[in-house]
């Protein structure tokens, strides 16, 4: 999700005194609203990005991009905006055609991969690592394939970026994990599309959060309600295995639903300001309007964190219904307000606001509402000034668990009961085949029902 940027606040200035409820226009400049006589932590010290507007020069860069698609192909271009000497020199993915669109667009940008560093096969990636001579690779797959591939590419010792989520069950997520310290051990660096961690208004207001603008955090809301996103009819002569790769947003073994596919962004955040991961989760979902797949169209999960903290999450995906996508955390002195679309601000329980993003104006002196460079590119160029500064940076392990907060929303909902964190840290569950062939796959894929093991 495209938003907004953090030029007003000053990550080694910020103002340690507290502000008084009311003063809107003293607020308005990014001022931190710490405790009463505590120093407000700067972002080094807060272990945020530096969120540079280019990534600085260095050594040249060679990248390969895993799964050719349209975020496949998107991640790429963000990749090459993110500074200079930055190469894509090789393509991997399942579909020749998929591969060969990719190919096109990039040479469009004046980007042309040879012909011996494009791989087809779902051992792609694997050929890609072995023979590409490649610095860094992009894994953008459906998500089903996350783990195998983190676990490949960090035993070659190659610097990652990883869509958002990182699994779709907890066997896939615990291995993110284990693989995660091996990157660190490594010294290698991680970044995952919950692109929200580098956005400029996000991470400022994490900032607010973290240095106690709105005391104890004592309840959260995170949602996420749009249309119908894409799917694809099968098409004659499609086996199973093409078919449900080509329309893999709409199957749970390959996308993990879509609490845990799109609306983990809003999950993660909660995680992040909370910097905690829930106890347990009861809720429920349905299944309405679907058309392919097997999927629900709705989720409305209780998250509790434990002392009284509970997050409420929904979801949902359904034509012509009222829309809305962002997050509010309440604490004891007052509650935040997030989102893509409105900006940030901290009001006290009275109404009255406390504090606002200073987004850049516009030639009129207006707010624009927007951050000054898209978090697309932004987690871009944190990731190569990482590489080329040294100063390690890896979102894999929090990326896993936000992952694995929203596998348990979809357990619960799916079975109907009370499913808890520790349950999650020890289940077998693993979905899909476990040998991969363009075949027919002897599955099947039925809608759950809460109420009946799953």
């Amino acid at each position: 999700m495209e938003s907004k940027n953090n030029n007003g606040v000053s990550r080694r200035g910020f103002l340690s005194s507290a502000v008084k409820a009311g003063t809107v226009g003293a607020l308005a400049t990014g001022a931190i609203l710490g405790a009463c006589g505590e120093s407000a932590k700067s972002y080094e010290e807060l272990g945020l990005p530096e969120l540079l507007d280019k990534a600085p020069d260095g050594k040249k860069l060679k990248a390969g991009l895993v799964g050719c698609g349209n975020r496949g192909t998107g991640a790429a271009l963000n990749f090459l905006a993110a500074g200079n000497g930055l190469e894509i020199v090789a393509l991997a993915d399942v579909f020749e055609d998929q591969l060969q669109a990719c190919k096109t667009k990039l040479a469009d940008k004046g980007v042309k991969v040879a012909d011996d560093k494009c791989f087809i096969g779902f051992d792609a990636y694997q050929k890609m690592l072995d023979n590409a001579g490649i610095d860094m690779i992009l894994l953008a797959t459906p998500p089903h394939f996350r783990a195998e591939q983190f676990e490949a590419s960090v035993k070659a010792k190659k610097h990652v970026f990883m869509e958002k989520p990182v699994a779709v069950d907890p066997v896939g997520a615990r291995k993110i994990l284990a693989v995660s310290k091996k990157a660190e051990a490594l010294g290698l660096n991680v970044i995952c599309g919950t692109q929200r961690r580098h956005q400029r208004d996000y991470v400022a207001s994490f900032a607010q959060v973290a240095n106690g603008a709105i005391g104890e955090i004592v309840a959260a809301k995170a949602y996420w309600n749009q249309a119908h996103v894409w799917y694809k009819e099968r098409q004659e002569g499609q086996t199973d295995m093409e078919y449900m790769l080509r329309n893999w947003n709409n199957f749970s073994w390959l996308s993990g639903d879509h609490i845990v596919e799109q609306h983990v962004h809003n999950i993660d955040v909660i995680n992040w300001f909370a910097q905690k991961t829930p106890l347990f989760a009861v809720g429920y979902g349905s299944r309405q309007r679907r058309k392919t797949g097997d999927q629900y169209d709705n989720f409305s999960i209780d998250f509790s964190y434990g002392n009284g903290f509970s997050m409420h999450s929904m979801c949902r995906q359904i034509d012509e219904c009222a829309n809305g996508i962002g997050e509010v955390i309440i604490g004891t002195k007052g509650m935040i307000m997030l989102s893509d679309i409105n900006p940030h601000r901290i009001y006290d329980f009275k109404g009255n606001l406390l504090w606002e993003y200073d987004y850049p104006k516009n030639e009129k002196g207006e707010s624009t509402g927007k951050v000054k460079l898209t978090p697309y590119i932004q987690e871009h160029v944190d990731w190569v000034t990482a590489v080329r500064t040294g100063k390690h940076i890896n979102d894999a392990e929090a990326c896993a668990t936000s992952t694995l907060t929203g596998v348990m929303g979809r357990i619960a909902a799916y079975t109907g009961r009370k499913v808890t964190w520790e349950e999650m840290t020890k289940s077998d569950l693993r979905l899909g085949p476990t040998e991969y062939t363009l075949g027919d796959v002897d599955m099947e894929f039925e809608v759950p029902v809460p109420g009946k093991a799953v």
